[in-house]
């Protein structure tokens, strides 16, 4: 087969493009938060990860537009060579503060903080023990670390059982760094950060934790899922991203400071990268700024979760329990999924699709997720229509069927 015949023979998005029912991809036309612009009407937006409902926020947007107008839109070169700004080097000190850690290091996008940490620490003959449900970036850093002859083990998801027969198995002398999520991002499980760091210990383990979707969201501040736990001094590392919680493009890594600086002379995903832009980093910095004088922020994005949640399991819905800002409902199936993620698009409401492979078989999902500035409205109404449909197509009686 050539190279490209898989392109020009895959039909899969075709298929369901032809039925009307093709849920990615959609343009959103204008945004307030809540409620967004796509084709010309108003919906309600399930389906973000602006969990703070910042992107809107007057000071984030203006921090943005001044940060243009004093450095223009590029840096246009690495951090490592002509890309660094003050404004970078202000915003590492401040998030280091805030989380409590050594030092912080700015990347260019998330995905790029997730894979561009594990490389540059692992070496041949280490061994890296991942759950099963990490992030594709840190999936990422393992394939090159695999590159290396690093051992990658791919323990049972968010089970601590697991993980510590695979930490019996590895040599005394060889070197163990645990990798976890610390929200996972389509279920919205919490890793359980206590019993992993106690394992950690106990096996002589370094821990990095991605927390993507817990900073802002869980523990003391917002400071996430580390400080959930109040396990921050036994977590290492630390990797977020600034597109959920700051209402920006970025990530940062935070940990002790000699780590910090070997990853800044060592990491690729750094060094070959164009530095975050000014205007990138200067929202992130007053997202910051209002997250710590407005800390209720993150114990409003769970009470609207939970409101939802609560809502749709009292309706019959199968949804998966937690604590964060993530929602699930399973459907089952692939096309039904679609075809229910049409019907509550139609309805006014915008949720995520969640199919195969992305979930295991049966459980094909609708993701939903939600900001501090959602109002009551707007969450009944997301439940009202959930409810409509469900009556329709009788999804309302899982428990029974369970």
């Amino acid at each position: 087969m050539a190279l490209f015949d898989k392109c020009y023979n895959y039909n899969v998005a075709d298929v369901t493009k032809d039925k009307g029912i093709y849920p990615y991809f959609r343009p959103i036309q204008e945004s307030e938060g809540p409620v967004v612009m796509m084709e010309g009407r108003k919906v309600v937006m399930a389906g973000s990860n602006n969990y703070l409902g910042l992107t809107a926020h007057p000071k984030v947007k203006e921090a943005a537009v001044n940060a243009i107008k004093k450095y223009g839109t590029s840096c246009s070169g690495s951090r490592f060579l002509t890309g660094t700004i003050d404004l970078h080097v202000e915003l590492e000190e401040r998030i280091a503060r805030f989380m409590g850690k050594e030092a912080a290091l700015l990347f260019s996008t998330g995905f790029q903080a997730g894979q561009g940490v594990i490389f540059p620490l692992v070496s041949k003959g280490d061994y890296v023990l991942s759950d099963k449900d990490n992030h594709a970036s840190i999936v990422a850093g393992n394939m090159l670390g695999a590159s290396l002859n690093v051992h990658i083990v791919r323990y049972k998801h968010n089970d601590m059982e697991d993980l510590e027969k695979r930490l019996q198995k590895i040599p005394d002398n060889a070197n163990r760094l645990i990798v976890t999520d610390g929200v996972f991002s389509a279920l919205g499980t919490i890793a359980r950060i206590d019993e992993l760091t106690a394992l950690a210990k106990k096996y002589n383990a370094n821990v990095l934790v991605d927390d993507a979707h817990g900073f802002g969201v869980l523990g003391p501040g917002g400071k996430g899922t580390a400080h959930h736990f109040g396990s921050e001094k036994d977590v290492d590392l630390i990797v977020c991203t600034f597109s959920k919680t700051l209402a920006s493009l970025g990530g940062f890594v935070v940990g002790e400071e000699r780590v910090i600086n070997y990853l800044k002379h060592k990491s690729p995903a750094l060094i070959f990268s164009a530095s975050p832009t000014p205007a990138s980093v200067a929202a992130a910095g007053a997202a910051l700024d209002i997250l710590i004088e407005q800390p209720e922020l993150a114990d409003r994005v769970r009470a609207n979760a939970d409101r939802v949640r609560q809502g749709l399991r009292e309706s019959g819905f199968q949804v998966v329990d937690g604590d964060a800002a993530i929602v699930p409902v399973i459907i089952g199936d692939d096309e039904k999924t679609f075809a229910i993620w049409r019907m509550l698009y139609d309805e006014g409401v915008f949720v995520n699709a969640f199919i195969s492979p992305a979930t295991p078989p049966g459980m094909q999902m609708l993701r939903t997720s939600y900001m501090a500035t959602h109002e009551n409205e707007h969450l009944d109404f997301i439940i009202d229509k959930f409810n409509k449909i469900g009556k329709k197509l009788g999804l309302l009686d899982y428990r029974q069927r369970a």
